[in-house]
């Protein structure tokens, strides 16, 4: 845990104003659920709830009969990282963050597939160098609670009607497990 420098005092409702800055570098919005902890020195911690993080053996689970049937690699993501994956090494993708592209596609409720793989430019999460063919959201009682994608693979450079399906439905699994 690392110091700001910055204090708040509590109003009156026992209110404290997260500063601009720190919600803009740890992508906190308006809306967004908190967790809550405390420890015995007195410290109160604020962490990002995840309800996908907290299923995260199920998406797990999802992850790896998608990669099996579809044969590419497959992301799922909270609103902020990477989850789980199947056939990507945990360590490449294990807690990237959501692309700018990727969480345009969440906020507009949109999909991406891609139906010309030589034109595929859609980087699904920062620092992995794999494009994706196709990304869905999962939406869940009508918020979006994060997404699943398919990568590239060597067989699979652009998304087919299997894939297609197949990721439309584990998105909608998933949002039903949250519910």
């Amino acid at each position: 845990m690392k110091a700001t420098g910055i204090v708040r005092r509590i109003d009156d409702l026992g209110r404290v104003v997260i500063p601009k800055e720190i919600r803009r570098t740890m992508r906190i919005r308006e809306g967004d659920p908190l967790e809550i902890y405390t420890n015995s020195e007195g410290e109160v911690i604020f962490k990002k709830y995840s309800a996908i993080s907290e299923m995260g053996e199920n998406a797990a689970n999802v992850a790896e009969v998608m990669y099996k049937i579809a044969g590419c690699p497959v992301l799922i993501f909270d609103k902020d990282h990477v989850v789980a994956s199947a056939g990507i090494p945990r360590r490449e993708v294990s807690e990237r963050r959501v692309s700018a592209q990727l969480e345009g596609v969440m906020e507009n409720r949109g999909q991406y597939f891609c139906s010309d793989g030589n034109s595929n430019n859609f980087y699904p999460a920062e620092g992995i160098d794999r494009t994706a063919i196709a990304a869905l959201p999962i939406i869940s009682a009508g918020d979006v609670s994060g997404a699943v994608a398919f990568m590239t693979a060597e067989k699979h450079s652009e998304a087919n009607d299997l894939q297609k399906s197949l990721i439309t439905a584990a998105s909608q699994f998933l949002a039903k497990q949250l519910e």
